[in-house]
């Protein structure tokens, strides 16, 4: 009986200090978003302005955040 109220403790209490981190992840996903979309709104402003090769670079380092 010991071992199993123990363990009941451990498991309910447990989930819910890692239930703490998930504000953190998402801001930090908020973060990624929001500078995919400022690098996306520089690249497609290149690409209209008819510099490609600038356009790829910026909209590459967009895709790059959401690899890592």
């Amino acid at each position: 009986m010991k071992k199993i109220v123990i363990t009941l403790f451990l498991v309910l209490f447990t989930s819910s200090v890692y239930a703490g981190s998930c504000p953190m992840m998402a801001k930090s996903i908020d973060d990624k978003i929001a500078e995919a979309q400022m690098l996306r709104d520089q690249g497609m402003a290149a690409h209209d302005a008819g510099d490609h090769a600038k356009s790829e670079e910026l909209l590459g380092k967009a895709m790059e955040l959401f690899k890592s």
